[in-house]
Order: C-alpha cells, then sequence, then structure tokens
C-alpha cells in the first residue's frame, strides 16, 4: 500500500499495489503492521456498505461525539465518488478546512479519515457502492451532521447533489454546534 498525507493533518489516501499476473491482481487493503507503523487506527469494530442508486447522491456530512468518534477508512467498490473529508478538531492546524478526492472502482484509492473529522461523499456514476470500516460501534444519541453547504467551510463539490435524504437535507450549519 501505497500512503499519501492529504492536506489535512492526520488524513491518507491510500493507493493499493497491485500484484499481477496472468489471472488478474492480488492487493493489500489493509495491514495492521503498516497502519501501525504511521500511527493510524489499527482496531475497526464494523465494517459498513452503502449503495448509492442514482448519480448525484449526496450523504453526508456526519460525524459522532466523544467518546465515540470514528476512525474511517473508506473505499469505493464499484462506480465513483467525490469523497469528503472536514476537520472538526479544534486543537488541530488544519480545523475548518476541508479535503476532498476521487475514489472509484477503478483506482481502487481508500480514504483513511481520523477521529474528529466529519465525513460524507458525492456520487459521480449511477450505482455507486461504498464499503469503509469503522473504529467506533454506531451511536445515535452522539451522531451529528453538518449541512454539505455550510457556508463557513464552502466545500466545492464536484456537481451539484441531485438526491439527499430529509435527515441530512436538514442538517443545521456547525456553528450550531458551538457548545459541544
Amino acid at each position: 500500500m501505497k500512503f499519501t498525507p492529504a492536506p489535512l493533518e492526520g488524513a491518507y489516501l491510500i493507493d493499493v499495489e497491485e500484484l499481477k499476473d496472468e489471472r488478474g491482481f492480488f492487493a493489500r487493503v489493509f495491514c495492521k503492521i503498516d497502519f501501525g507503523a504511521l500511527g493510524l487506527e489499527t482496531d475497526f469494530v464494523q465494517a459498513n456498505n452503502s449503495l448509492s442508486v442514482h448519480k448525484g447522491t449526496l450523504r453526508g456530512l456526519h460525524y459522532q461525539l466523544p467518546p465515540m468518534q470514528e476512525t474511517k477508512l473508506v473505499r469505493c467498490i464499484q462506480g465513483s465518488c467525490f469523497d469528503v473529508i472536514l476537520d472538526l478538531r479544534k486543537e488541530s492546524n488544519t480545523f475548518g478546512q476541508y479535503f476532498g478526492a476521487v475514489l472509484s472502482a477503478e483506482n481502487r484509492r481508500m480514504m483513511y479519515v481520523p477521529k474528529g473529522f466529519a465525513h460524507g461523499f458525492l456520487t459521480l456514476t449511477k450505482n455507486t457502492e461504498l464499503l469503509y470500516f469503522v473504529s467506533q460501534h454506531y451511536s445515535p444519541p452522539l451522531e451529528r451532521g453538518i449541512r454539505w453547504n455550510d457556508p463557513s467551510f464552502s466545500i466545492t463539490w464536484p456537481e451539484e447533489p441531485v438526491v439527499i435524504s430529509e435527515r441530512d437535507r436538514l442538517h443545521p450549519d456547525f456553528s450550531s454546534y458551538k457548545d459541544e
């Protein structure tokens, strides 16, 4: 695996290194030793799979409060998406900044999302499927969301979303969480 630091502190893009032969290829998508050597999370407790049927589906921006903050390892296994992470760690040098990258079945790229980040994505093709590993179990009372077009962050999405769940559409701006 090739780990490329993202512009946000502690986040990475991870590219698989394919070992090819006449059958196709083999590649590791996770190795506890490699992740641990970089000080990254190695204890994932749950794997999630999402399918978005329509191109232009936006999911997010989601995160969980302490003590249930999640590290995520996200990979697109079918189709393509623009994956976005937003640093919400007040002590971080990159607090309030976002980073986005295209993850696709073709490029097999993964996004490593540290604890304290919000995460979301916009599908660029129909039938886009993501598989992601998380370091904490889902905790509904500690889950939060930020509106995808919150002016505080000015995220530049590659296109206007077409499908957004009511729950995600009604997420407040981040400023409403100032007391948390």
